[in-house]
């Protein structure tokens, strides 16, 4: 046969089955299409190939079609723990275990165990369980190195400019869907958008058929679409593996991220932008946002992630809620941000009286609000955008009081003093109310989230791999 869509394996257990509903021996079939039984059988065990003239003597004998003998599928679920037993054994790397013939004697029920444990080795190894302490030890590290390479990643961002010479990247304006197609097959992916992808998964991938699933969103035309494609395709362009540590897991997320986000706003179309801009003392996230067509979030951290070295200055930018709690921080500026005892800053909340939470208490909270505050660290100008896409998150972008001279909004008059992290500052009641109050007033947190949050067994997001091999089930290509 000179078919690519032909499998062996799966016509020899085809053919196996219509001769046993025939009731013919391998020698009685042998005996009608002029070939011996044992050369049949090698046939049926997947071991040779036949030649299409004996496929259709076959068929003719057996009282069947082609499309019978030759369709793709199993011709029943035994059939197919044995073909699926058969291929882990010969496409799993060699694990010092002697070959398995899935033979009569294994029952369907040790066939389906022993075909789990293959694919769940052919998953790779998942990250171990952590403690907290641990995600701290390792959140406060990748903070440090963050810090010491100024924001930037070399070797990211070379790989998001090769990856852009495959797209067909005019270099300015956004990144279109085409674009993003282009790239994704340059790289051997079809992308596809369905309906059913989990909420809490950004992509699933067939690598079989290197088919990209991600949530139906517009027909790929929104932000998030475009950097859920764009975090997966990194994956494989920056050789990532499934990680063994924790640390592997979060620094592969960091690295995905940021080839997303140099990929929507490459640096070789933002540094002509925005050294202009500089000169011109009119630097805004915003711009960089309507120019590129990316989140807010996403050129805040393309600011933060070439200002020193192609801008000449230091910055810091945070992402936090409502209640003050950081999500995501970076800092080279020496903000003084709170942290924990191993340095992160995620998790930690907040001054009241910082950009990033005043923003939430303005007369006009979706607008941009522009900020000086007086530290420990000296003065600091930041720009504070509560972003709908991230539900309302507050995204903070600050400069040294010096480099606020290039920055639009410079001539705000919002001016606060903060003493944390050293100070009580916003955090004790002091003065007449602290005496009025103290011991009068109860309140009642929400604590079920937190209360979830401690008894998660580790920080790895879940995973229902039944469902995910549903959907790629359902929606991989058909052949044949």
């Amino acid at each position: 046969m000179d078919s690519m869509n032909f499998d062996a394996n799966t016509f020899g257990h085809r053919l196996r089955h219509y001769r046993r509903r025939r009731g013919l021996t391998l020698d009685a079939l042998g005996a009608l299409i002029g070939r011996p039984g044992p050369y049949l059988s090698m046939v049926e065990n997947g071991k040779k190939e036949p030649r299409l003239s004996q496929i259709s003597a076959l068929a003719a004998a057996l009282d069947v079609t082609l499309e019978d003998l030759l369709a793709p599928e199993a011709p029943s679920r035994r059939a197919e723990l044995e073909i699926e037993l058969e291929r882990a054994q010969s496409t799993l790397p060699d694990l010092g275990l002697p070959y398995l013939r899935p033979s009569a004697r294994l029952s369907d029920e040790v066939l389906a165990h022993l075909v789990g444990l293959y694919q769940r080795l052919n998953e790779g190894p998942r990250p171990q369980p952590v403690t907290a302490g641990e995600v701290r030890r390792v959140n406060g590290e990748m903070t440090r190195e963050l810090r010491e390479a100024d924001g930037y990643l070399e070797e990211v961002e070379k790989a998001a400019a090769i990856a852009l010479g495959k797209s067909g990247y005019p270099g300015t304006g956004p990144l279109s869907s085409r674009n993003l197609i282009d790239l994704a097959g340059a790289l051997g992916f079809e992308i596809r958008s369905v309906e059913d992808v989990p909420t809490s998964l950004r992509s699933i991938t067939d690598l079989n058929n290197k088919v990209i699933y991600i949530a139906q969103r517009n027909e790929l035309r929104t932000r998030q679409a475009r950097k859920a494609i764009l975090q997966t395709l990194g994956g494989f362009v920056l050789g990532h593996s499934e990680p063994a540590t924790y640390d592997g897991f979060l620094r592969q997320r960091r690295e995905t991220a940021y080839f997303a986000s140099a990929v929507l706003v490459p640096e070789a179309a933002a540094i002509p932008f925005l050294l202009e801009a500089k000169r011109q003392r009119d630097l805004s996230i915003e711009d960089l946002r309507e120019v590129f067509y990316v989140s807010y979030e996403t050129s805040a951290h393309r600011m933060a992630n070439l200002a020193t070295r192609n801008l000449e200055f230091r910055s810091h930018l945070v992402v936090s809620d409502e209640e003050g709690i950081a999500l995501k921080a970076y800092e080279n500026d020496r903000v003084p941000f709170p942290r924990d005892a191993d340095g992160g800053v995620e998790a930690q909340r907040l001054c009241r009286e910082w950009a990033a939470r005043a923003a939430f208490r303005s007369s006009d909270r979706f607008s941009l609000h522009y900020q000086y505050t007086d530290t420990s660290a000296g003065s600091f100008f930041c720009s504070t955008y509560l972003e709908p896409e991230t539900g309302s998150n507050a995204v903070t972008f600050g400069v040294a009081f010096d480099d606020a001279r290039f920055f639009r909004g410079r001539e705000t008059e919002n001016r606060r003093v903060s003493g944390c992290p050293d100070e009580p500052c916003c955090r004790t009641p002091t003065g007449a109310v602290a005496v009025q109050w103290s011991g009068r007033v109860r309140a009642s947190a929400r604590a079920h989230a937190r209360i979830i949050g401690l008894l998660s067994p580790d920080p790895y997001p879940s995973i229902d791999l039944a469902e995910i091999y549903e959907i790629v089930e359902r929606y991989q290509p058909k052949t044949g």
